[in-house]
This record gives structure tokens, sequence and C-alpha cells, in this order.
């Protein structure tokens, strides 16, 4: 299913190479011209993101920021703004805006900012009830935050549970420290840290007969970690 994208900006020319280039990445795109059609949009079309202008007419784009975080804290919002003093983006974060990209800006960086606002967005969805997944002796719901063992139970934390989802959609996958550093802490770039390591011992202790010589949870050196659901290792 596509992802659905509200492009809120008044200049047109503008807003039609922004919709040229997103529609061309496979996105679903819908445009207003001003901060009052952006909200009755933003109700009708039900974006997964939205790209906002600040100086519009109606309604500016801090009062549209405003509405909608009124009752959705977590739609993802980005500010494309030719005002790009500090106290200005200062200003957006504050009102809740999730990332701020000052014009005029190239197309590469505006569709890599827009696909990361939506990776992180689906990281933070919530788990629905058919989220069980099942591997070796394990099954897992993380719906419930729950995994199943032949000893018992295991109640997991809600970052627990963003890590395995990462994990169990991307099998037989290398995920990047950065990529499991930004799912469960919100990095977006690798850090110097140990907290991801000091994670994954706590991890293996859950699933693994050996955690020491682990067959799920492999480390790939230098890269990341992998998640192996047939118990080969590595």
């Amino acid at each position: 299913m596509k992802a659905k994208i509200l492009v809120i900006e008044d200049e047109r020319h503008i807003a039609e190479g922004i919709k040229i280039n997103l529609e061309l990445g496979g996105y679903e795109v819908r445009m207003a011209s001003n901060g009052k059609e952006g909200l009755k949009l933003w109700s009708e079309f039900k974006p997964n993101l939205i790209l906002l202008d600040i100086m519009m007419p109606e309604l500016d784009g801090h009062g549209v920021l405003k509405r909608i975080r009124e009752s959705d804290e977590k739609l993802p919002i980005l500010i494309l703004s030719a005002k790009n003093a500090s106290v200005d983006k200062v200003k957006a974060f504050r009102s809740g805006v999730d990332d701020y990209l000052g014009k005029p800006f190239s197309v590469d960086e505006l569709m890599l900012r827009v696909e990361r606002l939506l990776l992180r967005s689906s990281w933070n969805k919530p788990f629905s009830k058919d989220q069980v997944y099942e591997f070796g002796s394990f099954k897992v719901d993380l719906s419930l935050l729950k995994v199943f063992t032949a000893e018992g139970e295991i109640e997991l934390t809600d970052q627990e549970t963003k890590i395995l989802r990462l994990f169990f959609e991307n099998p037989d996958q290398v995920l990047k420290r950065s990529q499991l550093l930004e799912a469960g802490w919100g990095y977006s770039e690798e850090v110097q840290s140990r907290t991801l390591d000091n994670f994954m011992v706590r991890l293996r202790r859950y699933f693994e007969v050996n955690p020491k010589k682990p067959k799920y949870f492999c480390s790939v050196r230098g890269i990341g970690y992998l998640f192996n659901p047939h118990g080969k290792g590595r």
C-alpha cells in the first residue's frame, strides 16, 4: 500500500515539483495551497506524512501545526520553509514538528528525509493483535508484549518489542547498528555507545541456549546484527 503524503504549500511551482518527485518515488500525494485547505485535506485524506510550509495565506504553518497536534501527536510533519533562522527552527520543534528543511533544498535530501520519517513512524505504530511470531520453541506476541517458552512467560518492554519487530520483519538480513539504535532509542546516527550491545546481551538471555554462542540473534562484525529464524547461527 502506498504511503499517503499531504503537501501544504502556497507556492504552486514548488508544490507541483514536490508532488511529481514524490509520485515518482511511489507515494500517493495530495496538495493544499493554504492552511485552511490543508486542515480539511488532513481530516479527509488521512495522510501518513505532512510537508508543511510556514508562510501561507488563510492560516500559517504554525497554526496548522498547532491544530493537528491538538488531536494527533504522532503524525510525522516536515516543515519546508525559507525562514532558516535558529529561532524559527526552535519555535517549530517546540510546537511539535518532526523535521525542518530550509528552502531552497535538494530533491535528494527531501526524498531521504521523507523516507526516514515514514520509516521511523512505522516503528512507533501500535502492535496489532496478529503480530505473533514463532521460531524454535518460542512464541512472541508483540501485542501482549510477551514471549511464551517451555519454561514459562517473559514480559517484554516496549523497547524490546520495537527491536524484535524490526528483526522479525527482516529475517536473515543484516541490520546496521544505526538502524537498531534509531528504532529503539531514536538515534539517527551511529553513536559511540555500548547501549545496543548491552541490549543484545539481554535479548540473547531470553532466546539463546548459550548466549555466548548465539544461533538466532547473531553479530555481524563491524556492521550490526542478524536474526536467523532457523537457528543456524553464523
